[in-house]
């Protein structure tokens, strides 16, 4: 398991705090995190999952039908694999970080699956009983719910419900959920974190998103990971304060 040092802010997400800001850090706390997943590991995954692969209903001819297949099967196998990462009954979560107002990040990495549980029950144990603001980038739509779910799947005691929500929703008490906050509640409203941050002024991912994270895990590059989590946390803690400076 890599668990990488507690750091300050790089220099491009340090600035002045509002002081709104620093108001509502000295009488609130609000925990900020974020999670990477991986697609299910199991081998026998991808030979099912390439069994199951069928040619578009244009293709009736057996001898079409089979030369689809031979060119695309694998290619159709795969990609179903990697969506295997948002589903929690199936993938698994790698990398957690997190971080309480404007304190040091903290990450924990899984190099194997066997510490699937471990980061789970490390990040768990690290929340405060009540009185916490779970702040997160559709933490409510994809990160609590996966949390849980893994969590219930591996027998990993959850936190209380005064600080884990077993039903997350965007207005739910303790939560603030950046995507929402901006984007609005309703269905099919969204806007990813790299374009949230670029109309905020906020820099953005550079040379690594989360399509690469699963090729990464593959390859040992645990470390690019683990600091791409931290990178997230303090982006989505920088979107927060732009929030909190105009009393939203």
């Amino acid at each position: 398991m890599v668990a990488i040092p507690k750091q300050p802010d790089p220099e491009e997400f340090v600035a002045p705090m509002h002081p709104r800001v620093v108001q509502e850090y000295d009488c609130a706390s609000y925990l900020y995190f974020d999670i990477e997943t991986i697609p299910d590991q199991r081998p026998e995954t991808l030979e099912r999952l390439r069994a199951e692969v069928t040619a578009p209903a244009r293709y009736s001819k057996q001898d079409s039908i089979d030369a689809w297949l031979a060119e695309n099967r694998e290619s159709a196998a795969r990609e179903a694999l990697a969506k295997t990462s948002f589903d929690p009954a199936a993938g698994h979560v790698c990398t957690i970080g997190w971080a309480t107002n404007d304190g040091p990040v903290r990450v924990e990495h899984a190099e194997g699956l066997g510490e699937e549980r471990d980061i789970l029950d490390a990040f768990f144990r690290s929340l405060p009983k009540r009185d916490v603001t779970l702040v997160g980038h559709n933490h409510t739509g994809f990160d609590i719910p996966f949390l849980t779910k893994r969590a219930i799947l591996l027998g990993v005691e959850l936190p209380s419900e005064w600080a884990w929500p077993r039903d997350p929703k965007p207005w739910g008490r303790g939560l603030f959920d950046t995507m929402h906050a901006w984007a609005g509640s309703g269905r099919g409203d969204m806007i990813g974190m790299n374009r949230l941050c670029g109309l905020l002024g906020i820099v953005g991912k550079e040379g690594f998103d989360g399509s690469m994270v699963a090729d990464a895990w593959a390859a040992g590059d645990h470390l690019t990971i683990a600091r791409y989590c931290d990178d997230d946390v303090r982006r989505t803690r920088a979107i927060h304060q732009k929030f909190l400076a105009v009393g939203y």
